[in-house]
């Protein structure tokens, strides 16, 4: 009989979880990455402690899984054309620096504010969503300006990457639509790009610190990618606005996840 793994599991004792679990988590997520442009980890990491990972071998094996997901997707966008290149490219490095910012403030500075100020922000993004429709031919104006807003979305949102330990995708497609000008798609495929290097990074700092359980990621990752395409052919085949509709309530359950996270942790400090 499977055994139920402690909070302090190993990557060698997550071997023990059956595989029908892990492809079953690896086709929702890869799902939802095809069709919000995401990663997938909003999935993968807490049915993972549900499993009975750690938290922190639990964000390590989704950030693994989540970089084939994300090459598939992306790919899957680009061949038909829903990939803005340079606005994915900028919006790594952003990210990439970001990230590194944000794992370095994560024990300097107070999150309470940082936390609520992001919730806000998810609502507000909620509300926005029912209410700013893109159309499908819209795209991005590169400029100059352009350029560097793009680079500073990055950096911001690899900072929230780092401190929260939210996926980039929940603001950064949002952010394409309603202040750059970019159809759901566009936004959708370029996001999935962005997340690429930001995965390759993680993927092997984790892997230095042993952070991965490389089964647990390979049934994911591989299960995530083969769902991915059909997340991308129901994000072409509903209207703008019902792709809307869905997107606000993925960001909700976000909301709702890290409220619940956030409550839970300030119990256990009292």
């Amino acid at each position: 009989m499977t055994r139920h793994l402690e909070s302090n599991a190993t990557p060698a004792d997550a071997t023990r979880y059956p595989a029908v679990a892990l492809i079953a988590l690896g086709l929702a997520a890869g799902y939802l990455s095809g069709l919000f442009g995401v990663g997938g980890g909003i999935v993968v990491v807490p049915a993972l402690m549900l499993l009975g990972f750690s938290q922190r071998l639990a964000a390590g094996t989704s950030v693994a899984a989540i970089l084939p997901t994300a090459v598939v997707g992306a790919i899957s966008y680009a061949l038909s054309g829903n990939v803005d290149w340079i606005a994915g490219a900028l919006l790594a490095v952003g990210v990439v620096g970001g990230a590194q910012i944000g794992t370095y403030l994560l024990a300097r500075i107070p999150k309470g504010p940082l936390f609520w100020s992001f919730i806000g922000f998810l609502v507000i993004t909620v509300v926005s969503l029912w209410i700013v429709v893109p159309q499908r031919d819209d795209v991005i104006a590169l400029n100059p300006w352009t350029a560097i807003a793009l680079c500073v979305v990055g950096v911001i949102t690899g900072v929230l990457s780092g401190l929260l330990g939210v996926g980039g995708g929940i603001v950064v497609v949002p952010v394409l639509m309603f202040f750059f000008g970019a159809s759901d798609l566009v936004a959708k495929g370029t996001s999935l790009l962005m997340m690429v290097p930001g995965s390759v990074s993680a993927t092997i700092g984790n892997a230095r610190r042993r952070n991965i359980d490389v089964r647990a990621a390979a049934f994911v990752g591989i299960t995530a990618c083969v769902a991915s395409p059909l997340g991308l052919l129901t994000a072409t085949a509903i209207t703008p606005f019902w792709s809307n509709v869905a997107f606000s309530v993925l960001i909700t359950g976000v909301a709702i996840q890290l409220l619940a996270k956030h409550l839970k942790s300030r119990r256990a400090a009292a």
